[in-house]
């Protein structure tokens, strides 16, 4: 990791800079896969599956004994682990629920707002290097809980066309009966036009590589909504003198372990513990599996020592982390100043892969710096809150002229109209 002493303020844009290639560097592969699955349909979907998954497919739907087959695959123990997790997830989503908002404005005026699920929603799963399984229970339990009435689950299968069994498993536990077998690009070209066999949805969720980021923006120009701009995994560690060494390396590999793309960042206040982290990345990547992407991600990665937490504090609200742990003896310092940040960590014993795996929260989070403007997935997410009002005789006549004169001053005189009508008919 590159080690960077007091970087001046005026330097932090490029300090701080991502990995990631450029938009425009890939928007003319992906744009041209979607021009070729709108026009192409299914066909378009398996020639992409062959040419990038290496997989010839003659049906996209994992059948029910594809399902029953991966439930006799999985452990006991890991099908205990999940269960487990989706409890607390559902748990803490369920929490999340808001009943209907009701208000009198003024005498005669109802306004409320109510909530309704999205309809149909597509769930992206990565399959890739690493099946995240786990990405099954952060988008189809508060998509259960919301009221989804369609709920699709694509996801990319190994060249033999087989999903990953703890994936199917899973999705078979929270209750998705559509898994289908496409991943990349085309999954999500396919969910935004609809194929033959593939519906078409109203909003798609899930992380993905650059490819399927962009590709999820893409489809935002056909009328399908997206979670967020959600590509590689990020991770922003500050840590001072009271901070345990051993405990923020495992942390910066953890999420550097995701891929090549990734990037883990060291904020300190402390040179000694600048040190002392690098020495345990060090030692402890040795023993890594995938040793050799973490080494990658680390190439994008920095270790900052800066005088003071407030100098700390105002650098990782310009980073705007996707997952930020804090490690320090002053931790209410930086939980009342972060502003901008995709899901937070507090205290030595509080690990990023809790918040991954089993702890309740969402693992689906804002990269990139959008954690500035954009929320991690929640309930929320899959539901529209819908406005309603209702006046009454009297109402009307308390706010008719208000709204007259209003729209009269813009030169809309239909709007005024439509009041003038209802006023006159009560006189």
């Amino acid at each position: 990791m590159k080690k960077i002493i007091n970087p001046q303020k005026d330097n932090w844009s490029n300090i701080l800079q991502r990995p990631t290639q450029s938009i425009e560097s890939i928007e003319d592969t992906v744009t041209s896969i979607f021009d070729d699955i709108k026009r192409n349909g299914d066909d378009g979907v398996l020639r992409y599956s062959s040419i990038f998954d290496g997989v010839e497919l003659t049906n996209f739907y994992v059948s029910k004994e594809e399902i029953a087959a991966a439930e006799n695959i999985v452990s006991e123990n890991l099908k205990e682990a999940i269960k487990n997790a989706k409890q607390n997830i559902e748990k803490f989503h369920s929490t999340q629920k808001t009943s209907k908002v009701v208000v009198e404005t003024v005498e005669g005026v109802t306004c409320w707002q109510e909530k309704r699920p999205i309809q149909k929603v597509g769930l992206y799963i990565p399959g890739g290097t690493a099946p995240l399984f786990s990405s099954v229970l952060m988008l189809a339990i508060p998509a259960q809980i919301a009221g989804c009435k369609e709920i699709i689950l694509v996801t990319p299968p190994n060249k033999r066309g087989e999903i990953n069994p703890a994936i199917l498993y899973t999705a078979n536990l929270c209750g998705i009966t559509k898994i289908i077998k496409v991943g990349g690009i085309q999954a999500i070209a396919s969910l935004t036009f609809g194929t033959e066999t593939i519906p078409k949805v109203y909003k798609i969720f899930g992380p993905g590589n650059q490819y399927v980021t962009v590709a999820k923006q893409l489809a935002t120009k056909f009328g399908v909504a997206i979670d967020m701009p959600a590509g590689p995994s990020e991770l922003l560690v500050v840590a001072d003198e009271s901070a345990n060494a051993s405990f923020v390396a495992s942390d910066l590999l953890s999420q550097a372990e995701h891929g090549v793309d990734s990037q883990v960042m060291l904020v300190s206040t402390s040179l000694q513990k600048l040190e002392e982290v690098e020495q345990e990345i060090a030692k402890q990547l040795q023993k890594l599996a995938r040793k050799n992407i973490a080494e990658k991600a680390i190439e994008n990665s920095k270790l900052l020592f800066v005088e003071t937490k407030e100098i700390a504090l105002e650098l990782i609200n310009e980073y705007g982390p996707e997952h930020f742990i804090i490690c320090t003896n002053n931790n209410d310092f930086y939980i009342e100043g972060v502003q901008n940040a995709g899901s937070v960590f507090i205290g030595n014993y509080t690990p990023e892969s809790a918040g991954d795996y089993a702890s309740g929260t969402n693992h689906t989070l804002p990269t990139n710096g959008y954690a500035k403007a954009y929320s991690g997935v929640n309930l929320d997410s899959f539901l529209k809150a819908i406005t309603f009002q209702k006046i009454s005789e009297k109402g009307i006549q308390n706010i008719g002229n208000t709204i007259e004169l209003m729209a009269e001053a813009e030169g809309l005189d239909a709007h005024k109209n439509a009041v003038t009508l209802r006023l006159n008919s009560l006189k």
